[in-house]
């Protein structure tokens, strides 16, 4: 079982190649016609192709050997069967979940791990500080017209637990530093400067604030029960950076509505949420609608990913941030 900081990636000496003749043309099948312009950029023997909005890839469009998914959402099966000669998805968004164990054994799955990195981790400190000193409170008093002074909390010095040590986690704990927090990295193993998942029920009493920034996989999946947020202190604070599912819903409800504990959401199981939904009411939380990578600089960075993996495709050279295994 990998850690849960994220997907296991294949090594540069035992990553795949993708098989391609020296005169061979590259057929890429992309969703949009600023990806298609960027790729065909890279080399005249790329040639791109829109993928249908509806429908099948056909004619020189079902040659492709590469394939980047729309908006990371599913493939569907009839699409990878019109495409018998596809050995690469490459995704422009880090999180996997959607398609591992559902290609056929040719197809490698990359994806682009960094592209979003910045973005969410400066979402993490942004929300973290506005729910530690109440901003949210004050801008609804603002609204209100209401001068509604009261203390809040602090980051500075603050005990940080970070679920999820890897490249995201690590740039949130970089950016926090400069805050002077106490924090402590948890991963599945534990490792030097990083203790193990099994200690969380020793560590979560002791924190201000968990951050979660994890992979979705079986493990994941409602990591965060009614029994992790037990184990919270009281008036601590919950952030979550990485998919709804890490958390069981009904349970943080629970928490927030008894007012002893306090939250910051960019994502929520459902998602997205729909009306009516008691998240939305709910006293002590932050909520944003799944927004951390939305900055202008990412899809340049999912564009570089894309763009460099085909590089080293017709180089000849390994994949890179391929997805062995969840």
């Amino acid at each position: 079982m990998p850690d849960v900081t994220g997907p296991d990636t294949a090594a540069p000496d035992t990553a795949p190649r993708l098989p391609l003749g020296p005169e061979e043309t590259l057929h890429v099948l992309v969703p949009s016609r600023a990806l298609a312009e960027a790729v065909e950029a890279v080399s005249p023997r790329i040639r791109a192709h829109r993928s249908p909005d509806e429908g099948v890839p056909s004619g020189e469009a079902a040659q492709a050997q590469v394939l980047v998914p729309r908006g990371g959402g599913e493939i569907p099966a009839e699409v990878l069967d019109a495409l018998p000669q596809l050995r690469l998805v490459q995704l422009m968004s880090a999180g996997a979940e959607k398609f591992v164990g559902r290609l056929p054994e040719r197809v490698t799955l990359c994806n682009a791990r960094g592209a979003h990195t910045p973005s969410t981790a400066e979402w993490t400190v942004a929300a973290t500080l506005a729910a530690q000193r109440g901003i949210p409170h004050f801008t609804r008093a603002q609204d209100a017209g209401r001068w509604d002074f009261r203390t809040e909390h602090s980051l500075v010095g603050a005990k940080v637990l970070m679920v999820g040590a890897g490249d995201i986690g690590r740039t949130i704990g970089r950016m926090m530093a400069g805050f002077d927090v106490d924090l402590t990295y948890v991963a599945r193993t534990a490792r030097d400067g990083v203790r193990g998942i099994d200690e969380l029920p020793q560590l979560l009493p002791e924190a201000d604030v968990v951050v979660l920034i994890v992979p979705v996989t079986p493990q994941t999946t409602g990591l965060v029960d009614a029994a992790f947020l037990a184990a919270m202190k009281d008036d601590a604070l919950l952030v979550n950076a990485a998919r709804g599912v890490v958390v069981d819903t009904d349970a943080l409800l629970a928490e927030l509505t008894s007012g002893r504990l306090r939250a910051a959401l960019d994502v929520t199981d459902p998602e997205p949420l729909p009306a009516g939904h008691p998240l939305w009411s709910a006293p002590n939380l932050l909520l944003t609608p799944h927004v951390a990578g939305a900055v202008p600089d990412t899809n340049a960075r999912a564009t570089a990913a894309v763009t460099d993996q085909l590089a080293r495709v017709l180089a000849g050279e390994p994949l890179r941030n391929v997805v062995s295994d969840y």
